[in-house]
């Protein structure tokens, strides 16, 4: 069963039609028989239709042309043939091309099965000649129809019970690509999808063979039998296969509308392109509308650098250049450009910030599946690749619903202390699934030597595994268990033990959940895990709230110099920076505008404030395209910053509304909350935000017009997250009223959006 089986059908049929020919005593000079669409190719199925086409010059009466047709037809009905025709002239085979696409489409599969070869090699002149002359009326009517009918059918990849034609990824969007390429106004590379192409063709053929039918849509009752005709162990690996051409070929219809968008414009050279181009991250760059890596990056050099490419354009809500994809997947496939191991924070971070860019992701996730770049990052993903879920309560495969449910997460960052963690796990959640094992278990154990490598510290790897084996607990607790029985609460405060971890396993539940579809999450369910999740919160301790850091006796020592001093550690590829300086209002947001202005991307940040004197530790990422930093040049920079501040803050602006004019994704908004007795000695105002170019600055310069002061503070940015904790005081000393704490943190609030 394959390709010369239906190319075998083909011929059989071309050889009844022939003979029907011959006996209709047409004259094979005035009439021709032609075979279109997947006739046409020779790829008939079982249970295919005959398209034919009949073409005649138009001399025979109408009579006698029908007499003609019916000696042809009747027989093949007969038959029990199921026969597509239609009977034209030349004229009426031209007017139909110019006005119906699925004409225009059809006959460029035309084929002779007999009769006229030059009346039938005119057609196939004119077929060509109009579809390439007419594309920019056409390929729009193609895309239009595209989408219409994916909305009706779905995508192939995802479906439990796909059709194997009309779904998204299917046979007619093999047909469909096919004519794009031909209309020469694009040239799409066809081979990576011949592989797809046979496979859902012997698939199909296989459908129509175990089920009797013409039909094209793969139910459960049928995927077994098909598997087992076609010798594959189980259904489940031959849904994989099936899944995985269909994202080849979806991939490839991506490419092609891409590729018709940006075609170049008439008269522009390359220099005009080159001059269009902006550089968003190092080493990235943007023009066209879309992300590609520059090509004068060393990538042994720079071995961050796809993941650095991914993350901006997933953030930026842009498209990663196919050539440029294709470029990287080329160097990685010859041992260029290996990520150390373990990561770097860099690498990590990217990952997260790709992973936290919500809907954006998607298709920047699925073009580093499709060019196997994801693979060299994560080999483990390889084991849960278009692994279906033959599960009524789920509407993807295991990857593409991880994928789903990484989306959503993207949407509670705000809800969590650690968006990091719950981002990852999301993504991963469901890796242990694939064997009779429990899965829960299973991918507990397998992500630790994953989340080791990728850069996450003992401890965050074990919260990491903790919720991935509870990841079901509070969905099934609130379930089927009473919620007013304090034993209830105690079977998950035994799993679940601080408040920290317990916020991150009610978004991943939530975001589970909404990725799995509404046979599994509904508004009742998810008020039993809130009501269960709010039970168990009181159980704990809160552990949520970062305390003020303390201070070494060395860095008390230098304090009481009362002097500016810098000093700056390289750590590879990240400086950790201490600077101790005077304290006046005003002073985080200075320093970070400085760090800001030499190209220095602040990941973290600890500073306390003794006897009017600040200790700052800060952990910043440099461009690679900037000169080493130097404790000299950093003091230099900030005392310029501390003695001009309105200079120091026009330059910020002028860096922000530079970066306003680049695309943007739709992110959770900000929250400001502020903890009254959290502390002693200070108020605390905790900042939950999307990071931003000057973001820190920002908050701190907002702060100082407010006529507070910062006495603590710790900065983290994970990912593109950033998690603010400022412990302000009144100046002079003092906690802020309640109502003193709301105005502030409405200010910041608003100063944010």
């Amino acid at each position: 069963m394959g390709t010369r089986e239906r190319r075998a059908r083909s011929n059989e049929n071309d050889r009844l039609i022939s003979e029907l020919f011959l006996a209709s005593g047409a004259d094979s000079e005035e009439v021709a028989i032609a075979a279109v669409g997947s006739f046409g190719r020779g790829e008939l199925s079982p249970g295919s239709d005959l398209d034919i086409v009949i073409i005649h010059t138009g001399s025979y009466s109408i009579e006698k042309l029908s007499e003609i047709v019916n000696a042809i037809l009747y027989p093949l009905w007969d038959r029990k043939l199921k026969v597509d025709h239609s009977v034209r002239t030349r004229n009426e085979v031209r007017a139909a091309l110019q006005e119906d696409l699925k004409v225009a489409m059809g006959l460029l599969d035309i084929r002779l099965i007999c009769g006229s070869a030059s009346l039938l090699s005119d057609i196939q002149t004119m077929a060509l000649e109009i579809w390439r002359k007419d594309s920019k009326k056409f390929l729009p009517r193609l895309r239009q129809t595209l989408e219409e009918r994916y909305e009706r059918n779905g995508e192939l990849a995802y479906l439990l019970e796909p059709d194997l034609k009309e779904s998204r990824g299917g046979l007619r969007d093999i047909t469909a690509l096919r004519a794009i390429n031909t209309s020469s106004v694009i040239a799409l590379p066809m081979e990576r999808i011949s592989q797809a192409e046979s496979l859902l063709l012997t698939v199909r053929e296989a459908l129509h063979t175990v089920s009797g039918r013409d039909k094209d849509r793969l139910l459960f009752a049928e995927q077994d039998k098909v598997a087992e005709l076609l010798n594959y162990a189980d259904a489940d690996i031959l849904m994989s296969e099936v899944a995985q051409s269909a994202r080849a070929v979806d991939y490839l219809m991506q490419m092609a509308w891409h590729s018709y968008d940006h075609q170049p414009k008439a008269g522009l050279t390359k220099f005009w392109n080159k001059s269009g181009e902006k550089e968003v991250a190092p080493g990235v760059i943007v023009t066209n509308n879309e992300v590609l890596i520059d090509s004068q990056v060393d990538i042994d050099e720079d071995p961050v650098i796809g993941l650095r490419a991914a993350a901006t354009a997933a953030q930026l809500g842009l498209r990663l250049s196919f050539d440029a994809l294709r470029t990287y997947s080329d160097s990685l496939a010859v041992g260029r450009g290996a990520l150390p191991q373990p990561w770097p924070r860099e690498a990590r971070e990217h990952l997260i910030a790709l992973i936290g860019a919500g809907p954006a992701m998607v298709e920047i996730f699925e073009a580093l599946d499709q060019e196997e770049i994801l693979f060299h990052w994560i080999p483990e993903w390889t084991g849960v690749r278009s692994l279906p879920q033959r599960n009524v309560l789920h509407r993807h495969t295991v990857d593409r619903h991880m994928v789903e449910t990484a989306v959503s997460a993207a949407a509670l960052t705000r809800e969590v202390h650690r968006p990091d963690l719950l981002l990852f796990t999301s993504l991963f959640h469901d890796i242990g699934k694939g064997t009779e094992a429990d899965h829960s278990l299973r991918g507990a154990e397998l992500i630790k030597p994953l989340a080791t490598r990728i850069g996450f510290n003992p401890r965050d790897v074990e919260t990491i595994q903790t919720l991935i084996q509870h990841h079901l607990l509070l969905s099934a607790t609130a379930t089927r268990r009473d919620l007013n029985d304090p034993a209830t609460i105690a079977t998950v405060v035994e799993a679940i033990t601080d408040v920290g971890t317990l916020e991150l396993l009610h978004a991943l539940s939530i975001a589970d959940g909404e990725a799995t579809g509404r046979a599994a999450w509904s508004d009742w369910k998810a008020s039993l895990v809130s009501d269960l999740v709010g039970k168990t919160k009181l159980a704990l301790t809160d552990n949520t709230v970062v305390p003020q850091p303390e201070l070494s006796a060395s860095q008390i020592t230098r304090a009481a110099s009362r002097t500016l001093d810098v000093t700056i550690e390289d750590r590879g590829g990240v400086y950790a920076v201490e600077i101790i300086s005077p304290d006046k209002t005003g002073l985080l947001s200075i320093v970070a505008g400085v760090l800001n202005l030499l190209r220095l991307d602040v990941r973290s940040a600890r500073t306390k404030t003794v006897d009017g004197v600040a200790v700052m530790e800060w952990i910043v990422i440099p461009d690679p395209n900037v000169d080493e930093l130097t404790s000299e040049e950093l003091q230099r920079e900030l005392v310029k910053g501390l003695d001009g501040e309105e200079k120091l803050a026009e330059r910020i602006q002028a860096r922000i509304e530079a970066y306003a004019q680049m695309p943007t994704i739709p992110v959770p908004a900000p929250i400001v909350e502020t903890f009254m007795d959290a502390a002693t000695d200070a108020t605390i105002i905790e900042v939950r935000s999307h990071d931003r170019p000057a973001l820190l600055f920002s908050i701190g310069d907002m702060v100082r017009k407010c006529n507070i002061d910062i006495r603590s503070a710790i900065v983290t940015t994970l990912g593109a997250e950033a998690i603010d904790t400022l412990y302000v005081t009144e100046v002079g000393g003092g906690v802020l009223t309640a109502e003193r704490a709301s105005e502030v943190a409405s200010r910041i609030q608003a100063s944010l959006k």
